[in-house]
């Protein structure tokens, strides 16, 4: 069979729209990527333009993906890059023809598509031979949308469309913000579950996708009714979800105002959640109401937020995504993090690489989180860089609470695929100043091991009068207490990925069971 590859479209580019001036909110900013004429630092490793060019292969294709979005336009103090940002922009169509390198691929040009207009929108006019590109990749892209990958890829291609049917007038930038409409009118609600969380189940790409249904919220302001109802109708529709976003993502965060590392999730490639938060605030959208203390639980998505005096705690009940797209999950079924007195003290392990080496499937194994690994295997078939085989499932989830303390309760069969068939229950009991973990194996096994993963600034011993008790130093100068029982404690060291490109060891409590229920307690003033 002959299949036909789409054509270079090249013909001048539609008029530009006439849009009501003023209007334009600045959007939310990212950390400046931009460090000299030519100088990139992309997931913390810097580069030089003039010698790795565009699309040099030895370069992760990450780092060449970001290169190519051109985030540092809309970034923090972007007007003192601004003849920088020029310079580049020319460049890249020069040394970029249509089509051809990885900058041409369907995300990376997605982005690139609404960097540029919303720099234009901002004030900052394109160049000539910018806005003529902007008309070819917009319909290159639509030739090319994503189906195969759907998800977050997906949602990214109809915004982009949707950002040049807007900035372009004419039959050919209706028929693409039509498409882009029809696109998210279907994935919103695909995406977006009830209780506002994103269904990949990664804090990161959750922000990202906020960040998305923001920037069309914030377009639909500039555009004539006449020719932007269909856009204003659906931005009506999608503010409530946006809402509920708002709050799904206040209740993954940690006090210190970070996400939390569940799924593939790292610092630094979304806008910070406060950023977020005063980009929705400056687009008019209310204040988000969330309670100061008690349980929030996420039903949807799968996550339990309990909060009791100094301490904050998230647990994940959840299953590892989609059936469909799994490819950002973790084999982490049951972990947790937990915060006390403003501090990260348990944490799961984080995510510093894509791609299909041996670092990229340890950090989305079960031995990288804070649960249970049982005969040395993972709770859920990771392989490959973005593949899960036989997953695990939750079941049994209850939350119990008193006047003192509340209790969690939940399990799954990840392990149901080994011989013994055995199933993981676990029980989080959480107050004002403890916070006890019970997990409990049904069914024989070889080896099991519990771990609690410990942020880079928390000191972790064991007492030399008792193997089974210990104590944490926390950087603010608090102690915690430790007590194991049915399992041997040990303290390894490991490492903590917070953002990509970051490697920083860090202390594991590794808890080797020697009885089927094993029990840590953590204890506070």
């Amino acid at each position: 069979m002959h299949l036909r590859r789409p054509r270079i479209e090249s013909r001048p580019a539609p008029a530009l729209r006439q849009v009501q001036q003023g209007l334009w909110v600045l959007p939310a900013r990212r950390r400046a990527s931009l460090l000299g004429p030519e100088r990139f630092c992309f997931l913390n490793q810097p580069h030089e333009l003039n010698i790795c060019g565009w699309d040099d292969p030895a370069i992760d294709k990450l780092w060449r993906y970001n290169l190519h979005y051109f985030d540092d336009l809309n970034a923090t103090n972007a007007a003192q890059r601004r003849h920088w940002q020029q310079q580049l922009l020319s460049r890249w169509v020069k040394d970029n023809p249509p089509g051809e390198g990885t900058g041409w691929d369907p995300y990376p040009t997605s982005l690139r598509i609404v960097n540029w207009i919303k720099c234009a929108l901002g004030g900052h006019p394109l160049a000539l031979e910018c806005t003529e590109s902007l008309a070819v990749q917009a319909r290159w892209l639509v030739r090319r949308i994503e189906t195969h990958l759907l998800g977050n890829h997906l949602f990214a291609n109809a915004k982009a469309l949707i950002f040049a049917g807007v900035f372009f007038q004419g039959p050919e930038a209706e028929g693409w913000l039509s498409e882009g409409l029809r696109i998210l009118t279907h994935e919103v609600p695909e995406q977006i579950l009830a209780d506002g969380g994103h269904f990949e189940r990664s804090p990161m790409y959750h922000s990202l996708i906020l960040e998305d249904l923001l920037d069309v919220i914030n377009l639909s302001r500039i555009v004539p009714l006449v020719s932007g109802s269909t856009l204003s109708q659906c931005v009506r529709s999608w503010r409530h979800t946006v809402n509920d976003m708002r709050r799904w993502l206040w209740a993954m965060c940690h006090p210190e105002g970070e996400i939390s590392l569940f799924n593939d999730a790292a610092f630094g490639v979304a806008p910070r959640p406060a950023e977020l938060e005063a980009y929705a605030l400056r687009l008019g959208l209310p204040p988000v109401h969330v309670p100061k203390d008690g349980v929030t639980h996420l039903a949807e998505s799968g996550y339990v937020r309990v909060q009791s005096g100094a301490a904050v705690a998230l647990l994940d009940v959840s299953p590892v995504g989609p059936d469909y797209i799994p490819g950002h999950a973790h084999a982490d079924t049951l972990s947790f993090e937990l915060s006390l007195f403003g501090q990260r003290v348990v944490v799961n392990s984080g995510t510093s690489c894509y791609g299909e080496g041996t670092e990229r499937l340890r950090q989305r194994g079960t031995a990288a989180h804070n649960t249970v690994e049982i005969d040395g295997r993972n709770s859920s078939e990771v392989w490959g860089g973005f593949r899960v085989a036989r997953r695990a499932r939750p079941f049994g989830l209850a939350i119990t609470k008193s006047n003192s303390s509340v209790s969690i309760r939940c399990a799954h069969n990840g392990y149901v695929r080994l011989l013994r068939k055995q199933i993981h229950w676990r029980e989080w009991a959480m107050s004002d100043t403890e916070l006890c973990v019970d997990d409990h194996i049904t069914g024989p096994f070889e080896g099991a091991v519990a771990r609690l993963h410990f942020a880079p600034d928390v000191k972790v011993c064991i007492h030399a009068t008792s193997s089974q008790t210990g104590h944490i130093e926390l950087p603010g100068g608090q102690t915690l207490n430790w007590s194991v029982e049915g399992a041997t404690p040990f303290i390894e060291s490991t490492t903590y990925h917070a953002e990509f490109g970051v490697t920083q060891p860090n202390a594991c409590l590794k808890m080797v069971f020697t009885a089927p229920r094993s029990t840590v307690r953590l204890s506070w003033k």
